[in-house]
């Protein structure tokens, strides 16, 4: 396809790609959010269907030179960013380490004989530790040349590795096919003190590491026939050998709610734990027993199946990846803190300039936050992307002024309402219009109004149709984005009232005894439809006082008929009536006839 994702969060799609060798473009990205449109009497309303957040961000792209995927790594000291290409189908396969900046331009390229899997940087920045089918390899990252070789037992599958504790701890898996990768039985090894260490712990399946702040390292089991119920582990690596903290697995009595891991990350302080739960989307834990925290994130959105998840260095973000098809995101940047409300910055990767979805374990972040690195595929998984996110660094206030108002100033059950009011902004116009959030709350409870685009000059208007006679409140929000806090909401009550009926006759100024009177009619309501045809009451006054004829139905056009034979001469009088209902008023419409022998 040709590029079809806009600005950061733009409503269209558009993507400008900069040439020459380093096949990188660069772009704004839309918002996945789809976008109803309304009129309201000349008004000009949009309306959209969802909560949504616009933010400027800039996105870079780099189009990888790899076949299959195996690890990211960053190198915050030197700017420098490493990706894997696993390529474990034979043990005569070479492998490849491709080395970018931190804007997206290829610098390098590291060659290994055989197939490489996972890599980890030391904490200094100095080492790149690169894992293969007999080894691992040490390179200095300020010249990618290699310090340093380490045998290690032969892995077939793709081993991980992890630096935590000032050790560099790495998996080992081994059989005599690689089609049984996915349930071999997979040991935790380590390079204690310069030697080769096995721990002894270990267990089936592609066993995953990820090392956190404070000496401490996550182990993630994937879902397999071996592993129905995978666990999911922490261990103190402050010592020479891994001791072993919290764990858990997730299914209950039923066995229902087993975990599908994809990733796992630690947050900036250490305290939570997330996973990317292919059944269950994000899970948030406290680390020191693996247990529920007790605000975790929102779901992802519908279709988007968890795959990937990364904090930020400096504690403000997290980025959770997923894969998904169509609209659907495929990323989404939001505040670390669950409790923040601030809606997403939302990604979505369509096709063969950007991939379709972000790769397990294919995020990581600058250790500053100022950058988010991202690896898609496209979906045979042999195409890879790596996309540098840059997120706002700076957030300003926004406020509603001058309140709430509405039109028409009645307002009418079934009828189109508009609610207006302004959102101020300070800091640089956003390159796409900010949203506001919509509810109106009468006596059958809140109802979600969707959300309202904020013109360039702050006004904004909210469309509705209240169906429920008596008040009505009306709220706006901003939820803030990633460049914009949130503002106080403002909110207004409404009168909502009956829609008005009309009842208008037709009649003859004359008539006779003999040939009887017909009078004809129109019945109009306004708002919400009759769930049925209006039956009119008719009276006649004559000389000789009131009385009820038969009622008359209205017809599907609102036309009616009276045909009456006159009981005396002179003036009578023809009343026609509607009683109104709970949502619509009363009517009435009279018409006299002077009758002759």
């Amino acid at each position: 396809m040709l590029f079809t994702c806009a600005s950061l969060f733009p409503v269209g799609r558009s993507k400008q790609p900069v040439g020459g060798q380093l096949n990188t473009a660069y772009r704004s990205r839309r918002l996945a959010a789809t976008l109803l449109a309304a009129a309201l009497a000349g008004g000009g309303l949009t309306v959209a269907a969802a909560p949504a957040a616009y933010a400027a961000a800039s996105d870079a792209v780099a189009k990888l030179p790899i076949s299959s995927f195996s690890a990211l790594a960053v190198d915050s000291v030197r700017e420098r960013v490493y990706v894997a290409d696993s390529n474990t189908g034979s043990q005569y396969t070479s492998g490849l380490v491709a080395v970018y900046t931190f804007g997206g331009e290829r610098v390098g390229t590291i060659s290994t004989t055989n197939h490489v899997s996972g890599l980890a940087v030391s904490s200094d920045g100095t080492q790149l530790h690169v894992g293969e089918r007999y080894q691992v390899t040490t390179y200095d990252t300020a010249t990618l040349t290699r310090t340093a070789v380490r045998s290690a037992n032969t892995d077939q599958c793709g081993r991980d590795l992890a630096f935590s504790g000032g050790q560099l701890y790495f998996t080992t898996s081994y059989t005599d096919y690689p089609g049984q990768c996915a349930t071999a039985r997979t040991n935790l090894d380590a390079f204690i003190n310069g030697t080769h260490t096995r721990t002894g712990w270990n267990d089936t399946g592609r066993l995953q590491l990820e090392a956190g702040p404070g000496n401490r390292m996550a182990m993630g089991q994937p879902l397999n026939a071996s592993a129905p119920d995978p666990f999911l582990t922490v261990f103190d690596t402050s010592g020479d050998s891994p001791v072993r903290e919290a764990a858990r697995r997730f299914s209950d009595g039923e066995g229902k709610g087993a975990l599908d891991f994809k990733d796992v990350a630690f947050s900036a302080d250490g305290a939570r734990v997330a996973v990317a739960d292919a059944a269950h989307g994000t899970r948030l834990l406290n680390t020191g027993d693996l247990s529920d925290a007790a605000t975790g994130y929102p779901a992802l959105p519908s279709g988007a199946s968890a795959s990937a998840v990364a904090f930020s260095g400096d504690g403000k973000y997290i980025a959770r990846g997923a894969a998904a098809t169509g609209s659907t995101p495929d990323l989404l940047v939001q505040p670390a803190d669950p409790g923040d409300s601030t809606a997403p910055l939302e990604f979505v990767f369509e096709g063969s300039l950007d991939g379709d979805r972000v790769v397990p374990r294919g995020m990581e972040w600058s250790a500053d936050g100022s950058r988010l690195f991202a690896v898609t595929a496209n979906a045979a998984g042999n195409q890879f992307w790596l996309h540098v996110v840059q997120p706002p660094a700076v957030q300003y206030d926004a406020r509603f002024t001058g309140g709430l108002t509405h039109s028409p100033a009645q307002a009418v059950a079934g009828e189109p309402l508009a609610v207006r009011g302004k959102l101020e902004q300070d800091g640089p116009a956003p390159a796409e219009p900010l949203k506001v959030k919509a509810t109106r709350t009468d006596a059958n409870g809140t109802h979600d109004l969707g959300t309202a685009t904020v013109k360039g000059d702050g006004t904004f208007t909210v469309l509705d149709e209240p169906d429920l006679v008596g008040e009505a409140t009306y709220r706006v929000s901003f939820l803030g984005d990633l460049t914009h806090r949130p503002a106080e909401d403002v909110t207004t009550t409404v009168s909502v009232g009956k829609a008005p009926t009309a009842i208008a006759l037709t009649a003859p100024e004359e008539a006779s005894m003999s040939t009887g009177v017909e009078i004809t009619g129109t019945f109009t309501a306004q708002g919400k439809a009759l769930p049925d045809r209006a039956v009119l009451k008719v009276q006649r006054t004559d000389s000789l006082g009131t009385g009820t004829l038969s009622s008359v139905t209205v017809a599907a056009d609102g036309t009616f008929t009276i045909n009456d034979i006159p009981r005396v001469r002179r003036d009578v009088t023809y009343t026609v009536s509607w009683p109104g209902d709970d949502l619509h008023e009363a009517s009435t419409a009279s018409a006299t006839v002077y009758v002759r022998r």
